[in-house]
């Protein structure tokens, strides 16, 4: 195995040339961690990596770590862990449809008009992966190791879904214990199906099987199998969202954040629109809900849901709410769509501003943010780096129409981070961070090219963030592009 050396390892390089006379050759890429924001450094590497692929060259590339200060943060992420994140539950199909209407509002008649939709499969053109499928692709094209957790059924959606996560380079663990339900043929083992359905004024409008029970759609689940409980071991960051309690009993739930913190595992958690009903829900859901909210290492939320959980309208003090209340709450993160979002930790906080574009389809757009919130705390990236990257991989899946496959690629939110068109709104900015300073730190994404400070508000131009960005998507591409090329000639 011939080996391609760093420009800090005494051998040098190999040229590429080394490598065309025998395209074979097993490439072990040994990178330094500084060269992963020094692209001056980082370019000589990947352009020889990438025309080795070319070549159909095997590639390796080793596991390694960011040279930053051995924090919280980068203890809890785990850095010897096989996978980069794992999602928990909430595996679905969606299939969307255009409808001239969307469905009527009493329950009987939307059951009624579902079961009519599922008499028979819709055509192939229809099916996405949806749910969690959404972040686990998005986080994989950012070149992260994912696998996913949950249950899917031994039919033509299950078998759909899981080769959409296998093209994608991610990983399944099924929840069920070896051989519990081989026998059984009942719906309650099926995957789950979630009908998108669109009017002619691009309203959506949802319904799956999990609407219609008071019991989670996969209520036979009684405990984690060692499978499980493996994946979430090798895992360092474990994401959970409101809608796995559609499928996952709330016992089940908690055992998995248990074992998960158990074993030095990160929890994101995204209450989304589920968190109000889970508020109110039974005793087993509101218990598990506040052990979210108060055991996550990263909360997630919309301005609308802070609002509904704390009962603060200003999104920075419902943020600093939640952050109080929660017990290893590092980061809390606020969604605020157009107007960008904010990242409020216990001493600072950081807001980017939206990226300009034409918005085509709003779906996935959270789960492709919070793909890019994972990728930038694995990788101990600046918080205002990690909100900016977030934002363009959210603003370049609302570029495009439906979730699943149609999420964001890489290529994409690397071209919209190089255009850097900022939706800033300075009055907006002015008035979001009046009432958060409070001796804290605010550091702020800018389109101003020269940075500067006012007392605690520090400005970080857009120039700045992307040029020590791209170098890590880069690589992530690498990582990808030679990933595929492996599984093709596997």
């Amino acid at each position: 195995m011939h080996t391609l050396k760093s420009s800090l390892s005494p051998n040098g390089f190999l040229s590429s040339s080394d490598y065309h006379q025998n395209p074979r050759l097993m490439i072990q890429a040994i990178l330094a961690p500084t060269l992963l924001f020094n692209h001056k450094i980082l370019k000589p590497h990947f352009k020889i990596l990438k025309n080795c692929c070319k070549k159909s060259a095997q590639f390796y590339v080793p596991k390694f770590s960011c040279s930053v200060a051995q924090g919280e943060r980068l203890r809890s992420v785990g850095v010897d862990k096989e996978f980069d994140v794992a999602t928990l539950g909430n595996l679905c199909v969606d299939i969307v449809l255009n409808v001239p209407k969307l469905p009527p509002n009493s329950r009987e008649d939307r059951k009624a008009y579902m079961d009519e939709l599922s008499k028979s499969p819709p055509d192939k053109i229809y099916w996405e992966a949806g749910g969690n499928c959404n972040m686990a692709i998005a986080a994989a094209r950012l070149g992260l190791h994912c696998t996913t957790i949950g249950h899917v059924g031994d039919e033509i959606y299950g078998n759909f879904l899981l080769d959409v996560l296998r093209k994608e380079g991610i990983s399944m663990v099924g929840m069920s214990e070896q051989g519990h339900i081989s026998s059984s043929s009942s719906t309650e083992y099926e995957t789950l199906l979630c009908w998108v359905l669109v009017d002619p004024s691009q309203r959506h409008g949802f319904c799956s099987r999990a609407d219609f029970s008071k019991e989670p759609a996969f209520s036979w689940m009684a405990k984690l199998s060692a499978e499980v409980k493996m994946a979430l071991k090798q895992s360092k960051v474990l994401f959970c969202n409101g809608y796995g309690f559609d499928e996952l009993p709330p016992n089940l739930i908690v055992s998995a954040l248990e074992y998960a913190a158990e074993v030095g595992t990160s929890i994101f958690f995204d209450p989304g629109p589920r968190g109000k009903t889970l508020a109110n829900g039974s005793p087993d859901e509101q218990k598990a809900l506040n052990m979210l909210l108060r055991m996550s290492d990263v909360l997630l939320v919309t301005s609308e849901e802070a609002e509904s959980l704390t009962s603060i309208q200003d999104p920075i003090l419902a943020g600093q709410e939640l952050l109080r209340k929660g017990v290893r709450t590092k980061w809390v993160i606020v969604k605020m769509g157009s107007k960008g979002s904010i990242l409020i930790t216990m001493s600072s906080i950081s807001y980017a501003p939206s990226f300009k574009v034409d918005v085509v389809d709003t779906v996935g757009c959270g789960d492709s943010f919070v793909a890019a919130i994972a990728f930038g705390y694995i990788n101990n990236l600046p918080l205002v780096h990690t909100l900016t990257v977030a934002n363009a991989v959210g603003a370049a899946t609302a570029m495009g129409s439906g979730a699943g496959r149609n999420v964001a690629t890489l290529e994409n939110v690397m071209e919209l981070l190089k255009r850097s068109t900022l939706n800033e709104d300075d009055k907006y900015l002015k008035d979001v961070l009046n009432n958060g300073l409070d001796g804290q730190e605010v550091t702020f994404l800018s389109k101003k090219a020269v940075n500067g400070s006012n007392n605690q508000l520090i400005l970080v131009p857009v120039q700045k963030v992307v040029s020590e960005v791209l170098p890590k998507l880069e690589f992530g591409l690498l990582k990808r592009e030679c990933s595929s090329l492996k599984s093709h000639s596997a």
